[in-house]
């Protein structure tokens, strides 16, 4: 089991900045895959980014190419999202994942994670 612990998030105007930040804990391993996924009303889950620790290779979805921004801490398993130039489409519900073991890395399929955090709400007003 892997223990995910968000912080970050909260209110910002439509073109603004925000950093979202994940710790990992329990059962990590080098080459899981880390990253966000989000949620908005009467929208089904999108894949934001993830990251895949071991060789540190980047997925964006399509709609945040180019804005937003992943990266992970050299010491720890830790991994952020920097969100630059922001929009109302951005507003949601994100949620930090972890895979299992053996899982390929994937932005595209949320079910593929089965370790999520608790979730942090990212509102973005126009």
């Amino acid at each position: 089991q892997v223990y995910l612990a968000e912080s970050g998030g909260g209110s910002v105007q439509a073109g603004g900045s925000l950093r979202l930040s994940c710790a990992a804990s329990g059962s990590t391993f080098p080459n899981m895959c880390m990253g966000w996924f989000r949620e908005a009303p009467g929208k089904q889950r999108e894949g934001v980014a993830v990251l895949f620790i071991g060789p540190g290779i980047r997925y964006y979805g399509d709609s945040v190419k180019g804005r937003f921004t992943i990266s992970q801490d050299k010491d720890q398993p830790m991994v952020y999202l920097q969100m630059n130039n922001l929009t109302s489409e951005d507003t949601g519900i994100y949620y930090c994942a972890a895979s299992g073991r053996a899982v390929k890395c994937s932005v595209d399929v949320w079910q593929s994670y089965s370790n999520w955090g608790q979730g942090t709400q990212v509102t973005v007003s126009s």
